[in-house]
């Protein structure tokens, strides 16, 4: 006769838990949320997760990429190639279009983030900013996201004029460090002029009104800047429009790590920095009032 099967036997206990333990934890997974992030990673966090939600909207609609290239191709080819065979301006001994491209970019970031209120006021009007001002997530984490993601914004339409300018010959430099300085004064230069925007929306309240005002300072910002011509063959009342507008210390930056000329890169870095954060505050202290 053959034996008998010989009876299954129990598992031990050890399995058992090592089991138990795994459908527990996959549960747990299931049912309980990550443990939220705490102290001083927390606004960081905030802060990337809405300038990420910002940069989103960019794949629905690149062409805005692409239209607003045209102007700063305009200025580079017309103006630029213009006033280099004229030698109106004295620049240094360099040729005008390489002393303009720099200038030209700081121009098209500005462009990009001067009109940024527009958008707030329409999440305002649509029921999104309602939303993210009753979440723990501070006002300032929420406006500096939407700065910064300003500032990404601009950067790309950064490289799309130094790409243009290259095409036309502008002897700009290569180096990883200068260009990784470039992208620093954009960003900042960009979050200044973004706040700025958006604390215009929180005093005016209306898409009209930010529309109008914003129309009327930026030719006066472009031009009471140095991104056209030195500083020292404007008028005097001009030199001191130029010494207390951001714009300026932005186009210096990016002229000396572009071009090589001098510059002085700590101060130029410190004002991008204070306008920044000085922008952030004020846009922070009225978003509430824009969301009444």
């Amino acid at each position: 006769m053959s034996a008998a099967p010989a009876a299954p036997q129990p598992a031990s206990a050890e399995a058992l838990d090592t089991a138990g333990g795994e459908k527990t934890g996959a549960l747990d997974l299931l049912l309980v949320p990550p443990r939220a992030r705490t102290g001083w990673r927390l606004l960081p966090a905030r802060i990337g997760a809405l300038c990420t939600v910002e940069l989103q909207k960019l794949r629905h609609d690149r062409a805005e990429l692409y239209t607003r290239a045209v102007q700063p191709a305009l200025w580079l080819l017309i103006f630029g190639e213009t006033f280099t065979r004229i030698k109106a301006i004295p620049t240094g001994g360099i040729p005008y279009i390489d002393y303009l491209a720099p200038g030209i970019i700081a121009q098209s970031a500005m462009f990009i983030a001067i009109f940024y209120g527009i958008m707030i006021i329409w999440e305002r009007d649509s029921g999104i900013l309602t939303k993210l001002l009753v979440t723990p997530t501070p006002r300032s984490a929420l406006i500096t996201g939407k700065a910064f993601a300003a500032g990404v914004k601009a950067l790309i339409q950064a490289v799309v004029v130094i790409v243009i300018a290259a095409l036309l010959g502008v002897a700009l430099t290569w180096n990883p460090l200068r260009l990784l300085g470039v992208a620093v004064a954009v960003i900042l230069g960009s979050a200044f002029f973004s706040c700025l925007s958006m604390t215009i929306a929180g005093i005016v309240l209306t898409r009209d009104r930010l529309m109008g005002i914003g129309q009327a300072i930026t030719m006066p910002l472009f031009f009471g800047s140095s991104a056209l011509y030195p500083v020292s063959i404007m008028p005097g009342w001009l030199q001191a429009v130029s010494k207390a507008n951001p714009l300026s210390y932005q186009v210096d930056a990016l002229r000396g790590l572009l071009l090589g000329t001098p510059s002085h890169l700590a101060l130029d870095y410190g004002v991008l920095l204070l306008a920044a954060a000085l922008g952030i505050l004020a846009a922070s202290s009225l978003l509430g009032r824009l969301a009444r």
